[in-house]
This record gives structure tokens, C-alpha cells and sequence, in this order.
């Protein structure tokens, strides 16, 4: 008696409504129609003999069945991939398609002054990017989503190749009117209670910040958040507070406009890796080096 095996493409419409929660986003993340996607599912659970999805006029729900199937289809997928990438390895280094997920701290700052020499050196590479936050990216990765990841360490990643990239150095932001000398250099007890100002939770930089001040009573007078670092050094130029920023945010001019003043945190942690993380034994292995050594040259 024969088994019926679920096609790649049932499978990728499985994973895309379980990531999306919606009938219609997974369908056009999966550049197909609604109907084509939702009659594909269908499909999938008719010739299995099984139910995978609940479905309401509101809410999709997976059954408990469904869920593993999902992480079994996760890991199916995985290995489809891997096997094309194998192929696309032997051929020419660093081309066809690459996806990197990219982390709010870094992508504004790092990337504008990449892309375009990446652009111009690397014509035959097409890289997809995705901005997310360390965790949701760190995810991403294991599930087959992206194909590696920019982002900053220490992070718990789980199994996985790295590269560093380079350190990223700490200082703290004061407005530019303080009514006392801001000195050359911080130390982490000179910043005040109740004054820092730190990015809402999920973000790593938050965490970094937190480790190099190595204050732990700071992270309850952190009463105010931002989502973002512009929107921090905004809140630190209307007299709200002080923050921390990386160096790179720096040279990218976040502070332009402003009249906030920043100044080098003197601490033994007061630095963040940047790192690209890949999956284990990915048989691209040598083109993740390679974008590595591009992502330095920048």
C-alpha cells in the first residue's frame, strides 16, 4: 500500500499560514492567490486523512497534529533548501539568492554603506532582506526562513556558524544644554537614576546596555521607552534623559540635527559583537564567509 507523500509546496503553504496566522498575508507572502493556497492546505489534509487547521470566519487555529506537522515541515524544507544550495555552491561564490535577516540596531547604520559596493561587486547576488528583532531573526534562521543572520552578540543562537564581523563600542548621549560639563568619558556610575533611557524589550542593544553599566537598579528607573535608537536620541534632545548608542550609529550620523553630545563609555564591557550566524553545516558555508569578509570591508 502506498503512502502519500506531501509536496514542497504544500508543505511551504502549510509553514506560511502557521507564520502569518492569516489566510490571505500567507498567500501573498507565497505570491499565490488566496483560494490557491487555502484549496492546497485543503488538499494536504484529504490526502492525509487528517485536520491541521481549524478554521472560523476569524481565526485560524492549528490542532496539536497540525502543530507537528508545521515542525516536521519546518525541518523538510530545511533540507530542500540545503539541497539547493549544495548545487548553487558549486558553482560561482556568492550568487543567486541569499536571505539575511538584519536587526533594527544594526540595519539603518551598517547597510546604506554596503548594499551599494555590494550592489556593484556582487551583480549576480540577490539578497532578500529582512529586519527583525535578535530573537524573532534568531527564529527565523532555525526555521528556514532566512539563510543567516546580522546581529549582535552575546545572544543565545543556539547551534550555529558565526563570523565576527567587528566590535561596535558604547556612549552615552546627554543633551547638548546640561548645565555641567559633560566629561570626555563616562563611567557607568555617572549616569543618574531614573535618566536612562533605554529601547522597549526585545531589542539586544537594551541588554548590551544594560551589561556594560553592569548596574542592575537601572533597569527598573528605565520608565520611559523607545522602539527605536532615532527616536531615543530624540527623546534625549528634548531634555527627557540620557542614552546609550553604538559607535556605528554615530558614524552614521544619527545625531544630525541635534544638539545632543556623546561621549565614550569607560567600561570593560562597553562593546557589542557584530556577528553573522548561519545554520550548521549549511553546505553555503563558504558564501556566508565570504559576505562576512564583504560586510568588514564596509
Amino acid at each position: 500500500m502506498s503512502t502519500y507523500l506531501p509536496t514542497i509546496r504544500q508543505l511551504q503553504y502549510l509553514v506560511s499560514l502557521h507564520e502569518h496566522g492569516h489566510f490571505g498575508r500567507a498567500a501573498e507572502a507565497s505570491f499565490v492567490s488566496q483560494s490557491t493556497l487555502s484549496a492546497g492546505i485543503r488538499e494536504l489534509e484529504t490526502l492525509l486523512d487528517v485536520t491541521l487547521v481549524e478554521r472560523s470566519r476569524r481565526v485560524v487555529r492549528f490542532t496539536p497534529l497540525g502543530q507537528q506537522v508545521v515542525e516536521k515541515a519546518h525541518a523538510l524544507l530545511r533540507q530542500a533548501e540545503d539541497l539547493s544550495d549544495l548545487v548553487r555552491a558549486a558553482g560561482q561564490p556568492l550568487t543567486g539568492t541569499l536571505r539575511m535577516s538584519v536587526i533594527p540596531t544594526i540595519a539603518p547604520f551598517l547597510l546604506p554603506r554596503i548594499l551599494p559596493r555590494l550592489r556593484a561587486e556582487r551583480p549576480d547576488l540577490n539578497l532578500f532582506l529582512r529586519e527583525e528583532t535578535s530573537s524573532d531573526a534568531v527564529e527565523s534562521l532555525h526555521h528556514g526562513r532566512v539563510d543567516c543572520v546580522l546581529l549582535a552578540l552575546p545572544f543565545p543562537t543556539g547551534d550555529v556558524e558565526q563570523a565576527l564581523i567587528g566590535e561596535d563600542r558604547f556612549f552615552v548621549a546627554y543633551p547638548g544644554d546640561e548645565p555641567r560639563e559633560v566629561p570626555e568619558e563616562i563611567r557607568p556610575g555617572m549616569i543618574e537614576d531614573g535618566r536612562l533611557l533605554l529601547l522597549e524589550d526585545g531589542h539586544c542593544l537594551k541588554e548590551h546596555a544594560l551589561a556594560a553599566c553592569n548596574r542592575p537598579e537601572l533597569r527598573a528607573a528605565t520608565s520611559m521607552i523607545a522602539t527605536s535608537l532615532h527616536t531615543l536620541v530624540q527623546m534625549v534632545d528634548n531634555g527627557l534623559g540620557v542614552t546609550m548608542l553604538p559607535e556605528m550609529a554615530l558614524e552614521a550620523g544619527i545625531l544630525k540635527g541635534t544638539s545632543v553630545i556623546a561621549r565614550p563609555l569607560d567600561s570593560p564591557a562597553a562593546t557589542r559583537d557584530i556577528a553573522l550566524i548561519w545554520r550548521k553545516n549549511s553546505p553555503r558555508a563558504n558564501d556566508f564567509e565570504l559576505l562576512a569578509d564583504e560586510l568588514r570591508a564596509g
